[in-house]
């Protein structure tokens, strides 16, 4: 059986900190799984996720659109579309959208991990989920 929809018609969550807005198109809701979790993010420009870590997660970043950088210990650096960013378990990290607004893939797995945020507030990490159909069935 597939599933078939369009980003449009899936529930969006809305960052508590403007900036940001994050659609899963793989998460427990849809897939009834927590293997991975995977989905698009939309950063305004200047947005940024708070200075974080996961526990028990590997963590991809595929740049489409947009220009930003990625914070971690070792330093910042740029990236911008067709750029791939691996953060492993338990590495910090942030990412901004720097000169422009910026949408990336995401992709974590597994989807059984706690984040730890090391420079922001815990509204950084909480959603407000607008509402949208979950899928199609074909």
């Amino acid at each position: 059986m597939a599933y078939i929809f369009h980003e449009d018609e899936l529930p969006k969550l809305v960052s508590v900190v403007p900036g940001r807005e994050r659609t899963f198109f793989v998460n427990k809701e849809l897939t009834d799984i927590d293997d991975m979790l995977a989905g698009v993010m939309h950063y305004k420009q200047g947005a940024s996720s708070p200075y974080h870590y996961h526990v028990n997660c590997e963590h991809f970043y595929f740049i489409m659109e947009g220009n930003g950088t990625v914070e971690t210990p070792e330093g910042v650096r740029k990236v911008g579309p067709g750029d791939m960013v691996f953060i492993p378990a338990e590495a910090k990290h942030r990412l901004r959208a720097t000169d422009s607004p910026l949408f990336y893939f995401e992709f974590q797995a597994p989807n059984r991990f706690k984040t730890t945020i090391l420079d922001g507030t815990p509204d950084d990490l909480r959603w407000n989920r607008v509402d949208g159909r979950v899928w199609v069935q074909t």
